[in-house]
């Protein structure tokens, strides 16, 4: 690879670092444009950046196991802004240079990625629990948390909770002797919020719509089927993030999030509901179905229909 082209990967790691780390330390309360608070925000960052590193480079590795071509990982940094939601990142992608000429070729890329993503958020959501600070911590961020009158101002932010998340909380935690962070403060712990990140963007590429990774584990299992799988599940995309109107309408409602209008959006027009065709359309293997099968259980224990919930 020539020396500028990994200079643009090189780059876009490094600002994305920046960019992550800068948003860590607004998720603790402290002045993300201060630069002297830039430690705080690595551990945040270091977490973020293993899990995507992770996912892209499985899709890198198995590509290049198969002897396609494919470019190493482009890190999209985001800049913090005040008072909106942001991890610092839109995520990374790779692009494959050459064409995939197989269904088996085509799965093996697509699930690799989504695999290597989740055992990192594993590792690293896991760790977050395991190494839960005591009530000091959020005593640090919110001093009047346990007190009966609470400081106004701020966001009044609530994270959904998915059933891994609350899964790995019930095992490694107890709260009769430890305090367990709940759903509106969890994201100031920066294991608990990257691990958090992690499940939502893997659920999000597994929707098995277009090119997404679910959508290329779709088209290689379900055959001729995969465009009904694909138009329902863009349907369910946009049906929830209808609900997400209601409360606009002073109607409440607990499923919904306006944000997924935004990812139907991407989909229809970018990332296209129809998967395209490959050359050898021999049908998967048993053995790779069954991997389908239970990479498709991650979105499941993934997905978060509410992933924010911010009252008006």
């Amino acid at each position: 690879m020539k020396p500028s082209k990994i200079a643009i990967h090189l780059s876009l790691f490094l600002a994305c670092f920046f960019t992550v780390t800068v948003a860590g330390v607004q998720w603790l309360n402290r002045d993300p444009f201060d630069l002297n608070n830039f430690g705080y925000g690595i551990p945040y960052s270091l977490s973020i950046l293993f899990i995507l590193t992770c996912h892209e480079f499985g899709h890198y590795f198995a590509a290049r196991f198969h002897g396609v071509d494919a470019t190493l990982p482009y890190f999209i940094p985001f800049p913090t802004l005040p008072s909106v939601v942001n991890f610092g990142t839109l995520g990374a992608v790779i692009k494959t240079k050459t064409a995939i000429p197989s269904k088996k070729i085509m799965f093996d890329i697509g699930v690799a990625g989504p695999i290597a993503g989740f055992v990192a958020t594993l590792l690293v959501l896991s760790y977050g629990f395991i190494a839960l600070p005591g009530k000091e911590f959020i005593l640090s961020i919110h001093p009047q948390y346990f007190s009966e009158t609470q400081p106004a101002g701020g966001i009044d932010l609530t994270f959904g909770n998915p059933l891994l998340y609350q899964f790995l909380s019930f095992l490694f935690t107890n709260p009769a002797n430890q305090f367990v962070p709940p759903m509106t403060e969890m994201y100031h712990y920066p294991f608990l919020c990257a691990g958090w990140f992690g499940l939502f963007v893997t659920s999000m590429n597994l929707l098995p719509v277009g090119q997404l990774d679910g959508g290329h584990l779709a088209y290689t299992m379900f055959g001729p089927h995969h465009k009904i799988v694909a138009r329902s599940a863009f349907a369910a995309i946009i049906v929830i993030g209808l609900l997400g109107l209601l409360p606009l309408l002073n109607i409440s409602f607990p499923i919904g999030w306006t944000g997924w209008l935004f990812w139907g959006l991407i989909l229809f027009f970018v990332v296209k509901i129809d998967h395209p065709p490959v050359i050898d359309e021999t049908p998967l293997d048993e053995f790779r179905k069954n991997v389908g099968w239970a990479t498709f259980g991650i979105l499941c224990l993934s997905f978060i229909p509410t992933p924010f919930t911010i009252p008006l």
